[in-house]
């Protein structure tokens, strides 16, 4: 179950990423920065639950 988690996390991360790039290109830089501080949290959740 554990790895399905991480899966998951680094997942949402991915998502989150691509979900900035394209805000930021629309020119909506508060959703922009809410996503990223999404993908910031869901890596790091991903890279803790490594260790």
């Amino acid at each position: 179950m554990s790895d399905v988690l991480i899966y998951v996390l680094f997942l949402i991360a991915g998502f989150a990423v691509g979900g900035v790039y394209s805000m930021w290109r629309g020119d909506n830089k508060l959703g922009a920065g809410v996503l990223l501080a999404v993908a910031v949290l869901a890596a790091a959740g991903g890279i803790l639950r490594l260790i």
